[in-house]
């Protein structure tokens, strides 16, 4: 019991020995201060270095990978001259599968069983293809003396009509000139506000009304804006419901009146097509032809999977020429169609 008692005796002790140790350490711990910063050099800048430039991104062909791997058995034909029977059912079967439709690919197989591919039967469709794209592509952009060009925009729900005004209203307000956008779909509710997404992005102006107001009103009184702030161009939106109903097709033909009555001008009139629906868009088209009296196509979605040959098609069927296609998301993805470059980019090896 005792020898108990001298080990917890010597514990303590112990332990008292250790908090005075520690605590005249603490009191013997000189604070130290973090040494001075080294001066920082001097830096004089006298010349700013230009600022890179921003990747404009995949050329064409890359872009129309989906249109253009449909035609890689025809590249793939190194046969000059007459073609065999075998041939010509292969150039048969891409062409339609690209949907250049039925009349461009009789033509087609017409010519090379006469004059067969002297150069090669890419080239032999190159040259048919390019030769067959002869209409005016020119866009307006001014208007009478007095009155205030409009471009005005139709087609169904879902072809990207609303994002392709915005698009062009980058364009227009990059090369200067001052915007009115009229947001005349009152009927869906989210285009508006779309519309004034691209409003707010390009710095161009807006007129807008309530859900299920009178489009011909958003649309006059954006023309009377227009005037009033000197703007360059009107870029217009419509409805875009079904386009087989009477209803809305009398609609486009009275918003196309109020439009083109003063101060107002329609300079152009595009059908914005859906290039991944294919035959489907000429049937769309033909609906709205008489209605708006378009003078010229919009074929959105084209890098995606499309065909390219629709683009033929759509010009050989309805003689409307196609004078923007949209080939990616952002707003310089829209593109003046140029047919020689299109061409290439589908049959170049």
């Amino acid at each position: 019991m005792i020898v108990v008692w001298i080990v917890l005796a010597l514990v303590v002790v112990l332990a008292l020995v250790l908090v005075l140790a520690a605590r005249n350490r603490r009191r013997s711990r000189v604070a130290t201060t973090p040494p001075p910063r080294a001066a920082m050099p001097e830096v004089l800048v006298t010349e700013v270095a230009p600022r890179p430039e921003i990747d404009d991104g995949p050329g064409l062909d890359r872009r129309l990978a989906s249109s253009r791997s449909i035609f890689d058995r025809v590249r793939s034909i190194t046969s000059v001259g007459t073609l065999t029977k075998e041939q010509l059912d292969v150039v048969e079967e891409v062409l339609l599968r690209s949907d250049v439709g039925v009349s461009t690919t009789t033509a087609l197989l017409d010519e090379l069983r006469a004059n067969g591919a002297p150069e090669g039967v890419a080239s032999a469709i190159r040259q048919t293809l390019v030769s067959s794209f002869g209409a005016d592509r020119s866009v307006r952009t001014s208007a009478d003396e007095g009155r205030v060009p409009v471009w005005l925009f139709v087609g169904v729900n879902g072809v990207g009509k609303t994002t392709t005004i915005g698009k062009l209203a980058w364009h227009e307000t990059q090369a200067g000139r001052t915007v009115v956008l009229a947001a005349g779909d009152t009927f869906r509710a989210a285009a508006a506000d779309q519309l004034q997404l691209w409003a707010d992005r390009t710095g161009a102006d807006i007129v807008r009304a309530g859900e299920g107001a009178d489009p011909g009103s958003v649309i006059h009184d954006a023309l009377g804006r227009a005037q009033a702030r000197h703007a360059d161009l009107v870029l217009a939106d419509t409805a875009g419901r079904r386009a087989n109903s009477t209803n809305l097709l009398d609609e486009l033909a009275k918003i196309r009146r109020v439009a083109d009555r003063g101060p107002g001008q329609v300079v152009e009139t595009f059908m914005v097509l859906d290039a991944t629906t294919g035959q489907n868009a000429l049937s769309q088209a033909r609906e709205f032809l008489t209605a708006a009296q378009v003078t010229g196509i919009v074929l959105t979605k084209l890098d995606g999977t499309a065909r390219g040959g629709i683009v033929v098609a759509i010009e050989r069927e309805l003689g409307i020429p196609v004078k923007f296609v949209g080939v990616g998301e952002r707003a310089k993805d829209l593109l003046a169609f140029e047919p020689t470059e299109f061409v290439d980019s589908l049959l170049s090896a």
